[in-house]
C-alpha cells in the first residue's frame, strides 16, 4: 500500500478528454493533458441536425482549452476531412497555437485559413511519417495509414504515463491507388514497447470482414465505362477522395474522354492535390465546363460533388434543373460513388428519383468502398498494438459498443474498455484508469458570420416559428390617458392564410377589443401587463379555434 502512495507522488496520471466526436459521426476533437501540458488531436465540425433551422455548421465548445490556454501546446491533425479539420479556423481565433499535420492535410487547412484571413497569424508545421514532435511533456509520432483521403496518419502519443495510440480514421489497404500501404510494422513495433491505451476508429465496427481496397472501385469504373460507350457519364463522389477522382480520370483517359470537375469543394481539393503532387492528371484531359459544348456527350465525364444529396451541391442543382451549365438528358449515365452517411438516406433517394425521372440511368451499387476499417481490420490493429486499455472513438454509441465487443473478443478485460461521452475526463496510468470528472462541452452553432450567437433559445424560437407561425398585434395608445387610438391590428405569418380566414380574424379582433376594454375598465396602464393580457386572451382564443399555438408578439406605440 505504502509503495503505491510514493509512486503516485512521483507520477501524475495522463488525462484523456474528448471535447467532441463521441456518440456522433463528426466534430472530432480530443485533449490529452499531463501536468502542465495539453495537446489536442483533430478539430472537426459536424453538420446540423434537421431541427437546427438555418444553422450552417456546428463546431465544438472549447471553453476547457480557453480556460487552460497557457497549457495548450498545439493541434495534431490526423487527416483532411471536415469532421477533423472543419472547426480549425473558428477555434484558432480563440486558441491560437501551432498546427502539425501531413502535407496534403496542411494544404487543405491552409486553404481554409486563407479564406478566414488567418494564414499569416497561425504557426503551421508539415510533418513527415516517422517524425517525432516534442511539445511539453508529450512526444507525438505520425504513422502512415490508409483512408479515403490521402496522407492520413495515426498518432503515437508518448507521455510520462505511457503510450497512447490514436488511429485517426483508417482502413487497411494493401494496394492503395497512391503511395504506400498502412505501416503495420510500426504499429507492431510500438505494440512491443507496451501501449497504455488504443483509441481506434469505430465507424465500421458493426461490419464483419475486411474493408475492400480502393483499387476495386477502379475495376467497377472500368466496367461502367466499357458498358456505356455512347453515354455521357456523370460521377458524384466525395470531394476529398482524391484517389477516387484519380481512378475516374485514369479510366476516362483510357477511353478517350475529357473530364470536367464541378463543385467548389471538389475544385479546391483537387487543385490543392495537384499542386502538391498527390494526383496525376494526363495532359489535355481536364477541360473547363465552358468547353463541354465543343465535345460530343459520349466523349465527356463530369466529376461532381453532391453524392450525399446536399441541396446546394452541384448534382442536386442538376437533378432539380437549376444548374446553370449542365442539363440532365435521357442519355446520361449517373454514378453515385459513395454510401449515404447516416441521416442522409432520404436526400440521396430523392436525388436518385429526380435523376431517374429525367430519363437518366443511375448506378449506385458497388461503386464505393469505405474508408474505415471493418471488424477484421480492427482486430488486426488490436493484436499488433496489444493495448492495456481500449477507448473506442469516432462513431455513434452503437459503433463504439460494437468495437467494445471486438476488444473483448481479442481478450481485453471488460473493465479496461471505456465507452466515454464527450466531456468525460479519463485519468489513466499503468496502475489504473477511471473517469474522474467532466468538463464543459457542447455544440456551438455557426449561422452565416455569427459564431455561437444562435443558442438553444433562438433555435427553440425558430422551431416554434417554423411549426406554429407568428401573430403580431399592433396598437397605438394615447400618452397620458392610455386610450386606444388605433388598432388593435393583427398581422400574421405562417399561421393561417388570412384571406381564407376572415371570420377567424374578425373574431380574434373582437377578442382583442374586449381585452382592451377590460384593461381600460381596470385602469391597467402598465405596458407589460397589457401585453400579457393580450397574449393570454388571444392565445386561448386561437388554441380553442385552431388547436395551434403561434408565437404572439404585441407591439404598443404611444402618441
Amino acid at each position: 500500500m505504502k509503495k503505491k502512495s510514493t509512486e503516485n507522488s512521483n507520477h501524475s496520471k495522463l488525462k484523456i478528454i474528448p471535447l467532441g466526436g463521441l456518440e456522433q459521426i463528426g466534430m472530432n476533437i480530443t485533449a490529452f493533458e499531463y501536468e502542465d501540458s495539453i495537446i489536442v488531436v483533430d478539430c472537426g465540425l459536424s453538420f446540423p441536425e434537421d431541427d437546427m433551422y438555418g444553422i450552417d455548421l456546428v463546431i465544438p465548445d472549447v471553453t476547457y482549452l480557453k480556460d487552460n490556454i497557457d497549457k495548450v501546446k498545439g493541434f495534431f491533425i490526423t487527416h483532411g476531412h471536415e469532421d477533423h479539420i472543419g472547426a480549425i479556423p473558428y477555434v484558432l481565433k480563440e486558441v491560437n497555437v501551432p498546427i502539425y499535420a501531413t502535407k496534403l492535410t496542411m494544404g487543405i487547412i491552409d486553404h481554409k485559413l486563407t479564406e478566414h484571413n488567418l494564414l499569416s497569424k497561425v504557426k503551421r508545421k508539415v510533418v513527415k511519417y516517422g517524425q517525432h514532435i516534442n511539445l511539453g511533456c508529450f512526444r507525438v509520432e505520425f504513422i502512415k495509414t490508409n483512408h479515403s483521403i490521402q496522407d492520413a496518419a495515426a498518432l503515437a502519443i508518448y507521455s510520462p504515463a505511457g503510450i497512447v495510440v490514436h488511429t485517426g480514421d483508417f482502413k487497411v489497404d494493401y494496394t492503395p491507388v497512391f503511395g504506400d500501404a498502412i505501416d503495420l510494422q510500426r504499429f507492431g513495433e510500438i505494440g512491443k514497447k507496451g501501449v497504455l491505451a488504443l483509441m481506434c476508429d469505430s465507424t465500421n465496427a458493426e461490419r464483419p470482414g475486411f474493408t475492400m481496397s480502393e483499387k476495386t472501385v477502379g475495376k467497377t469504373f472500368e466496367t461502367i465505362f466499357a458498358d456505356h460507350k455512347n453515354n455521357r457519364i456523370i460521377i458524384a463522389t466525395f470531394a476529398s477522395n482524391v484517389d477516387r477522382v484519380q481512378q475516374i480520370i485514369d479510366t476516362a483517359y483510357k477511353y478517350g474522354r475529357k473530364v470536367v470537375i464541378e463543385g467548389r469543394s471538389m475544385v479546391n481539393i483537387i487543385s490543392t492535390a495537384q499542386e502538391l503532387g498527390y494526383i496525376n492528371i494526363p495532359d489535355n484531359t481536364l477541360i473547363d465546363i465552358e468547353e463541354l459544348k465543343n465535345y460530343p456527350d459520349e466523349k465527356t465525364v463530369l466529376i461532381t460533388t453532391g453524392s450525399q444529396g446536399e441541396s446546394m451541391a452541384a448534382l442536386s442543382r442538376m437533378a432539380s434543373g437549376i444548374h446553370r451549365k449542365i442539363t440532365i438528358k435521357p442519355n446520361d449515365t449517373i454514378v453515385l460513388s459513395s454510401n449515404p452517411i447516416p441521416g442522409n438516406e432520404k436526400a440521396v433517394s430523392k436525388i436518385i428519383n429526380e435523376l431517374s425521372m429525367k430519363g437518366a440511368e443511375v448506378i449506385f451499387q458497388d461503386v464505393h468502398v469505405s474508408g474505415h476499417a471493418c471488424q477484421e481490420d480492427i482486430k488486426l490493429i488490436y493484436s499488433l498494438v496489444k493495448p492495456k486499455y481500449a477507448i473506442p472513438v469516432h462513431g455513434e454509441y452503437r459503433h463504439l459498443m460494437a468495437q467494445a465487443h471486438i476488444a473483448e473478443e481479442i481478450g481485453i478485460d471488460k473493465d479496461h474498455i471505456f465507452l466515454l461521452s464527450s466531456g468525460d475526463v479519463l485519468e489513466l496510468d499503468e496502475d489504473g484508469a477511471a473517469v474522474t470528472g467532466h468538463v464543459p462541452v457542447g455544440d456551438v452553432m455557426v449561422d452565416g458570420l455569427g459564431v455561437g450567437d444562435v443558442g438553444n433559445i433562438v433555435l427553440r424560437d425558430r422551431q416554434h416559428l417554423a411549426e406554429e407561425g407568428i401573430i403580431i398585434v399592433v396598437l397605438t395608445l394615447e400618452s397620458g390617458s392610455g386610450q386606444v387610438l388605433a388598432g388593435p391590428d393583427i398581422v400574421s405569418r405562417g399561421f393561417v392564410y388570412v384571406r381564407g380566414s376572415e371570420s377567424l380574424m374578425d373574431e380574434a379582433k373582437q377578442v382583442l377589443n374586449d381585452t382592451m376594454d377590460h384593461c381600460m375598465d381596470k385602469n391597467i396602464t402598465d405596458w407589460g401587463k397589457i401585453k400579457s393580457e393580450i397574449k393570454d386572451a388571444l392565445g386561448d382564443f386561437v388554441w380553442k379555434e385552431t388547436k395551434r399555438k403561434p408565437m404572439i408578439i404585441p407591439i404598443i406605440m404611444e402618441v
